[in-house]
């Protein structure tokens, strides 16, 4: 297939912006479910497109390849590749460069949660068995590095000004975070500093890249951009924030995920950072939650008096507040954008992200 040939879409499916549209059906929030439906009317196509350019990976029978292929094959948000396509709305539109990057921003993505997975001794990723479940640790971390190499291909053929050594750094920002995290895992005495390093150069920079790599390809400028960038740093903030809150509230068979999932893979997350500091009697049971072995359950009373001073500290509303406040900071970051159904769109799509049930 040539850079830029044309990708046929398929025919429209309930999968496209899946989380969006389970927000939009498990809810009475009538305004946000009209607004969701005007942007799968907007950037559906795109998606589509997206998501058929992803199944052109290559599939050679080799077990890297069935280790990268049974992540994608899951699904997933494909939220970085939606603020691929809305960023590049903003401008002269979707196109093929633009799609090359929204590909590239979600194998980077599942490369990350393929190593995650190996790191965390995960067993189940968006309710199905880990890729290293399956293939083994040796398998997924070479899934992960070839899903890498492929992003980095795909944003070289998009031949976008810029973006490629904007991802490099971006990169790089992230294996820094990664090697924060790695320092901590376990330390339950760390507190918000090392959290937001953690979650602004994990999580949030891709996001922030999504953003830039989107107005780029469709030949915005760098003011433009930087608000875009702006919108994509909070938007990741945000989104970490309510995956915190998931960890402790959220339905394990929606989520994909155990619950405390977090907590016992060593991961301080924001509503136990907040609990730890109002309620510091709980530092030896999330110590002993944190230190127990990846395959044996933590006594359940243990973690009913974890979760019962999370909410009795306040821990779940300061987690609410922190997602709200970047949800409005990332908003008031497209204020100097021309408005446009894209631009609105974004609003949409943070608004709907603070409303998430998975």
């Amino acid at each position: 297939m040539t850079p830029f040939a044309k990708v046929a879409t398929p025919p429209a499916r309930a999968e496209v912006l899946p989380v969006l549209s389970a927000i939009a059906d498990g809810q009475a929030l009538a305004s946000l479910a009209e607004r969701l439906a005007e942007l799968r009317e907007l950037a559906g196509s795109d998606m589509a497109e997206t998501e058929a350019d992803l199944q052109l990976l290559a599939r050679p029978a080799n077990v890297v390849a069935k280790s990268a292929h049974h992540l994608l094959d899951l699904g997933g948000k494909r939220l970085r590749p939606l603020c691929v396509a809305l960023a590049a709305r903003v401008g002269a539109g979707f196109s093929p460069a633009a799609r090359h990057l929204a590909v590239a921003v979600e194998l980077v993505h599942a490369a990350t949660l393929l190593h995650d997975d190996v790191i965390d001794v995960g067993e189940t990723r968006r309710g199905a068995p880990t890729a290293r479940t399956l293939y083994g640790n040796a398998a997924s971390i070479y899934a992960g590095d070839w899903l890498l190499i492929e992003a980095l291909k795909r944003v070289r053929q998009a031949a976008v000004p810029g973006v490629l050594d904007k991802l490099l750094a971006v990169i790089e920002e992230m294996i820094h975070a990664e090697a924060v995290q790695l320092k901590n895992r376990g330390k339950v005495g760390n507190g918000r500093a090392d959290y937001f390093h953690v979650v602004e150069g994990k999580t949030a920079a891709l996001f922030r890249w999504a953003m830039y790599a989107g107005g780029r390809a469709a030949g915005l400028g760098e003011d433009e951009c930087r608000a875009l960038e702006g919108f994509g740093l909070h938007l990741g903030v945000a989104f970490q924030a309510i995956d915190d809150l998931l960890d402790f509230t959220g339905d394990p068979a929606t989520t994909g995920k155990a619950s405390l999932a977090d907590l016992r893979e060593g991961k301080l997350t924001y509503p136990l950072i907040i609990a730890l500091e109002r309620e510091p009697s709980i530092l030896p049971a999330v110590r002993e939650i944190a230190a127990a072995p990846g395959d044996v359950a933590p006594p359940p009373a243990l973690c009913a008096r974890v979760v019962e001073a999370i909410q009795k500290s306040g821990g779940y509303d300061e987690c609410r507040k922190l997602a709200r406040g970047r949800t409005q900071e990332a908003i008031a970051c497209l204020q100097p954008l021309p408005a446009s159904r894209a631009r609105s769109a974004l609003q949409t799509v943070a608004e709907a992200t603070l409303a998430r049930e998975q």
